[in-house]
């Protein structure tokens, strides 16, 4: 007879119980690697107590300029360190803003920025970074590390023959480097632009003088370069994932210096060849250059050379710093900084004779390549809606505080020593 299906089970294995050492380190290899992972925990864990057991004074405390702070508005000025920047970042700390500088000093002073350091030397009002903005990863950390409110954007090579020479530095540092920061601004959620523009945007116009719907038709590569920023911004700010602060504000010829003598314009000595007409009058006035160079006298002007619109730097800054404060987010403001009247070149090289007390030498050239006849600018809308009308009108005055800057640093912001912060 077949064993009954029913038979009585067989008895069971008692349960069995592991230990520590017969689960883990029943073989070597295994032994060691959780030994190993025991000694790395430990570690761990007394670093920790290490850490958690120090004193608060020991502890690396976040910089102000990474926190955004209640009722302080923190400006990144790039190009800060040259002749229009520090004098916007010399107004933005007059005017309790926290102001960081990015400037690669490749036209900049390292000396304009000690002198801001040595005016507002209080923890938390500026920082410089020295970085290219023509780098995008250094950029993208810059902006990482730092919780800015608003980007003033100066940096950019300026010189319109210059710019004929070399265009494709043009377009590189103009051009693509404000792509770059405008992508920085966009992924760490930056909405407030104040882009520094120029009238060269529009060229050689039929009419004057220009207003800011005047067509923008740029006949030099600086002219172009800057349209192309100024077309970059507007397409971003129109995007629906932009809700950005837009202020462009399309300048004309800068003269003059800080009234109470702190800043100035030193342009390196490689560059006065295309730098501004009141540097070479200066140089011209100083005996550095045997005399001024005048590159045209066949205009259709009433004296035959160029006319110009030419705005003093301090209401320069202070046409940036009013549309600064009257940004808006989602809204877009075009404006032309001048003060509506043309002065012809030869009108100003005798206002630098009187400025100066030089009787300065003057030659005749031919026309610069890229240059147009007459420029002067309309301001009627930026004194209608930014409140903005400038003040220092005459061409005199803004010579002679700029000439007296020039008497006083006649090698510029210094020698050797002014490298050192």
């Amino acid at each position: 007879m077949l064993p009954s299906s029913r038979s009585r089970p067989q008895p069971r294995p008692a349960a069995r119980s592991w230990s520590f050492s017969e689960m883990d380190f029943s073989d070597p290899k295994r032994r060691s690697r959780y030994v190993s992972k025991i000694i790395m925990l430990l570690l761990l864990m007394a670093l920790c107590a290490v850490m958690l057991t120090q004193p608060p004074c020991h502890r690396r405390a976040p910089s102000v300029f990474s926190i955004h702070e209640l009722g302080v508005t923190h400006v990144l000025v790039t190009g800060g360190a040259g002749y229009i920047g520090s004098h916007a970042a010399l107004r933005l700390l007059k005017d309790s803003f926290r102001v960081t500088i990015v400037d690669n000093l490749s036209r900049g002073n390292i000396g304009a920025v000690k002198v801001l350091q040595n005016l507002f030397p209080e923890p938390g009002r500026l920082q410089f970074i020295y970085a290219d903005l023509g780098d995008p990863k250094a950029v993208n950390r810059i902006f990482a590390e730092n919780a800015f409110d608003a980007v003033m954007h100066f940096a950019a090579v300026a010189y319109v023959g210059e710019s004929t020479l070399e265009p494709l530095r043009y377009y590189h540092n103009i051009t693509t480097n404000t792509l770059v920061v405008l992508e920085a601004m966009a992924t760490h959620n930056v909405k407030t632009l104040i882009y520094s523009s120029t009238c060269a945007t529009y060229g050689e116009p039929e009419k004057m003088p220009i207003t800011e719907e005047t067509p923008q038709f740029p006949i030099n590569p600086y002219g172009k370069a800057k349209k192309m920023a100024e077309d970059i911004i507007l397409d971003f700010s129109k995007s629906r994932k932009s809700d950005m602060s837009v202020m462009i504000l399309r300048y004309f010829n800068v003269i003059g210096s800080d009234p109470e003598g702190r800043l100035g314009e030193a342009p390196p000595p490689e560059l006065r060849e295309h730098g501004r007409i009141s540097g070479a009058c200066f140089d011209a006035a100083l005996g550095i250059i045997p005399g001024l160079k005048v590159k045209g006298t066949d205009y259709e002007t009433p004296d035959g050379t160029c006319v110009r619109d030419y705005i003093d730097v301090t209401d320069l800054v202070d046409a940036h710093v009013k549309a600064l404060n009257k940004a808006e987010r989602g809204k877009v403001g075009i404006y032309n900084v001048g003060t509506g009247r043309g002065r012809s070149v030869k009108e100003f090289v005798e206002a630098c004779k009187k400025a100066t007390g030089v009787d300065i030498k003057v030659d005749y050239f031919s026309r610069r390549p890229g240059d147009y006849a007459e420029v002067f600018s309309n301001p009627a809308k930026i004194n209608r809606e930014l409140n903005w009308t400038a003040q220092h009108t005459k061409l005199h005055e803004s010579l002679r505080i700029a000439w007296m800057w020039q008497m006083r640093h006649r090698s510029g912001y210094g020698g050797p020593q002014a490298m050192i912060l």
